[in-house]
């Protein structure tokens, strides 16, 4: 980008003086900011427009990954190092007496994801531009994130979270490529002369998506994809004026809010009828946008749809795309002609899904009804797709009645989107190995059986270039001087650290890199809550979306039990610990907010209490997003992955805290078997019930809650603590729901169950603690074996096993 910092210099306030009018000394922080950007995104123009270009010439087979989700986090230092320029970039900043740092923390951080599934496509993303493998996301502009998460008195607070208050320095608005995305209405089908039918959809609403693209830029490459979002417009009548000059001014403007609310925000509150027609409006919106914008830029460069499925991929993450395949059907059919056999073999030979879940409430369904009035020509489809399914099950099994029930894509008045995804793919794949045998043995056994070559296993994975190479640069400076060869390029390279482990020189420098990381976030911690911790403490880390499943109660529990041995024996010998648990609650998820407020409440009992003195803090922080993530998982002694064992599907965070250092607190559940696996149990502490054992239970019964309450007496100590006043001055009752969802609702999840196995395994961690040497090597070997979880891993696999695409460069 520039060959040195006079050039960067120069053109740094060449740029600012030209977006807005004011010399270098009187621009704000957020001016500096966007001049940078613009500088970045001019310089990689080119590559984007070649990039394309390049796709084009030979005619190569596309991706598309179409996410309600991409967690892409900031781009601005990312994108200078993937240009090879943040090195220029700081030391031309710092001559000028500028704080990079600074700048890079007025960036705000795009708001288009919650949690594991946004930021598994955004590191999908990455790995495809790094790998040079044609590839571009699809997803939804929103205008506010999830929500900017308060504590107040103990409390989730969600505030809005603006984040595109400023302009967004990385994206390009094509207007010019809109397309219209039609609701409601009715439709009719009218015969033609020559026998065939023609569909006519009438008095829709019709919503104009409107795409902003991104640019994705691969590692020292010269390839950039794109990420296509799409905010939702209205095409004509923004402003009724006469309503406006008869004083009606909310009816001047209401058709023009009701239509930009399909993209005003990530996941709205489903808890009332107006908001999941909301969400069905959502998914059907960008769908419905992103498929006619791909037939259409296919048509201009292809001779002939039927060829499709040689060159285009349309790639689902989980059920929210899932309307995909009827939308597919409807263009085809509907615009291009195509009779339905023939629509039919195209649409499954191009879409692939998915499955990141087991959980039943988690697999959508939505009321046919709703479905029927919002989307009639869809609904038709569906309809259609699933009396030939079911025809198709009847053919098989003759008279099986309850598996034809039971498969069925529409059934008990709902549509159920996982099934819809299922029937009208070509490959399924689950996230972790033992996910996927669980949806072949459990969740979708039924549809294994009817089509067992559709599934297959796709281990998720993490971009090492972000949670490595920049969330931890010292740590990579370690491995470049330790391995030597090009890591960053072949991460399964980062197995050579392993034979280092032992050596006192590399055990030395990751001691001192682990302490550096664990100051800069203690002094993060002080700086947001006022609470000091000792960073020589061991840092005990669960961040995560707040969730039963997720077990944050069982960490709680054992917080609890280890405070109450301390006032039991102040001499008590332990390691000191420094708990440290974020993450937000869905807001109408009124249990797990209750969870947040049980661990501010906790935290606020022992950091103010003397008699604990620096043995043992707990910290709750804040608005956990990308940016956190990235000072959190350097800083991380222990990986807290402590879902109830089958639960998780893989999860990712646990590969990031691996891949920094992090010990693995962990129950046999989703990816945590295979990093168990690759590392060896030496350097994972296990605990907690099976798969198998868990899956009994929920089967055969034979768990009674009450019975391990009354058997252990640390476990009756902290449970009744919940609700005997021990928290002060919160009310007793505030913890009732969490105390009868262990005992008067039979402990869901096994939280009792696992709780001397926790226990155990946090008595292990401090007698292992205590030798650092043996510490440190374990340290060392979960670095070690993290290459093998990065995403370019997984993504060679799905480009070679199911999109059968190959890396393009130039």
């Amino acid at each position: 980008m520039f060959s040195n910092k006079t050039a960067f210099q120069k053109e740094f306030e060449k740029r600012t003086r030209s977006l807005f009018g004011v010399m270098l000394n009187e621009a704000t922080q957020t001016q500096m900011y966007t001049a940078i950007a613009s500088m970045v995104r001019e310089s990689i123009a080119e590559t984007w427009v070649h990039t394309n270009n390049r796709y084009l010439k030979k005619k190569a087979k596309q991706v598309y990954y179409f996410s309600l989700e991409f967690l892409v986090g900031k781009f601005l230092e990312q994108n200078l190092l993937y240009i090879n320029a943040l090195d220029v970039c700081r030391e031309g900043l710092d001559a000028l007496g500028i704080s990079f740092d600074e700048i890079c923390a007025v960036e705000p951080e795009a708001g288009l994801g919650n949690g594991g599934l946004g930021r598994l496509a955004a590191c999908f993303l990455d790995s495809m531009a790094a790998m040079s493998i044609p590839g571009h996301g699809c997803g939804i502009r929103y205008k506010y994130g999830l929500f900017n998460q308060k504590i107040i008195d103990g409390y989730q607070v969600e505030l809005p979270d603006n984040w595109l208050r400023e302009a967004n320095a990385w994206e390009i608005r094509k207007p010019e490529k809109a397309v219209v995305v039609r609701f409601g209405g009715s439709v009719t089908s009218v015969e033609r002369e020559d026998g065939s039918f023609e569909i006519k959809h009438e008095n829709y609403q019709p919503v104009l998506a409107v795409p902003y693209d991104t640019p994705i830029l691969g590692y020292r490459t010269h390839t950039v994809n794109n990420l296509r979002l799409w905010s939702a417009e209205t095409i004509n009548n923004e402003f009724d004026f006469a309503s406006f000059s008869q004083g009606h001014y909310t009816d001047a403007v209401s058709y023009k809010y009701s239509v930009e609310a399909i993209s005003e925000v990530l996941y709205p509150d489903d808890s009332n009828y107006t908001n999941k027609v909301l969400r069905l409006k959502q998914q059907y919106f960008f769908v419905s946008a992103g498929l006619m914008s791909i037939v259409r830029r296919y048509k201009k460069k292809m001779q002939s749809l039927a060829d499709l499925p040689d060159n285009i991929v349309i790639h689902i993450n989980d059920t929210h795309p899932a309307l995909a395949v009827p939308e597919f059907m409807r263009i085809l059919m509907d615009e291009e002609g195509y009779g339905w056999d023939e629509a039919w073999a195209i649409t499954t030979k191009v879409i692939a899904y998915t499955n990141h879940t087991i959980m039943p409430e988690a697999l959508e369904k939505w009321p046919t009804d709703v479905f029927r009035d919002l989307l009639p020509r869809i609904f038709m489809i569906v309809n259609e797709i699933n009396e030939r399914f079911c025809k198709s099950l009847w053919e098989k099994y003759p008279g099986d009645w309850d598996r034809i029930a039971q498969m069925a894509v529409i059934g008990d008045g709902y549509v159920r989107m996982a099934h819809l995804a299922v029937v009208g793919s070509f490959s399924v794949n689950g996230v972790a190995a033992v996910h996927t045998e669980i949806l072949k043995r459990d969740v979708l056994r039924l549809f294994y059986e009817f089509y067992p070559e559709k599934f297959n296993n796709k281990t998720n994975g993490i971009t090492h270039r972000r949670w490595l190479v920049k969330a931890n640069p010292q740590c990579a400076a370690l491995l470049d001087e330790m391995i030597k060869d090009d890591w960053v390029h072949n991460p399964l390279l980062m197995q050579k650290l392993e034979v280092h482990k032992s050596d006192a020189c590399m055990q030395g420098n990751l001691a001192a890199i682990k302490r550096e990381n664990k100051v800069r976030l203690s002094n993060y911690i002080k700086a947001k809550s006022g609470i000091s911790v000792d960073p020589d403490s061991i840092f005990d880390v669960q961040i995560k979306r707040i969730h039963a499943y997720k077990r944050q109660l069982l960490n709680v529990l054992h917080i609890m039990h280890l405070y109450n041995e301390i006032l039991e024996n102040p001499k008590l010998d332990v390691v000191p610990r420094t708990f440290i648990i974020g993450g937000k609650a869905a807001p109408s998820y009124y249990y797990a907010k209750n969870i947040i407020k049980l661990v501010t409440s906790l935290a606020d009992l022992i950091n103010t209490n003397p008699r604990v003195k620096d043995r043992l803090k707990v910290v709750f922080l804040e608005n956990y997003c990308v940016s956190l993530a990235e000072l959190v998982f350097p800083a991380s002694d222990i990986s807290e992955q402590i879902s109830t064992a089958s639960k998780e599907a893989s999860g990712t965070g646990n590969m990031k805290f691996m891949m920094n250092g992090a010990v693995t607190v962990g129950t046999m559940d989703g990816a945590n078997i295979e990093i168990r696996d690759m590392v060896g149990e030496d350097n994972f502490i296990t605990f907690g019930l099976s798969v198998a054992e868990v899956l009994a239970y929920y089967q055969n019964g034979g768990y009674n809650a009450w019975d391990i309450y009354a058997a252990d007496e640390r476990l009756r100590l902290v449970v009744d603590q919940l609700t005997n006043g021990f928290f002060g001055t919160v009310p007793r009752n505030e913890f009732n729901n969490v105390r009868r969802s262990l005992l008067d609702y039979n402990d869901e999840f096994f939280v009792l169950k696992d709780f001397d196995s926790y226990a155990a395994a946090h008595q292990k961690v401090d007698a292992l603690y205590r030798d650092q040497k043996k510490w440190l090597a374990m340290s060392a070997v979960n670095i070690a074996h993290s290459g093998a979880f990065s995403s370019d891993n997984t993504i060679r696999q799905y480009a070679s096993e199911i999109w059968k695409v190959s890396p393009l460069k130039s």
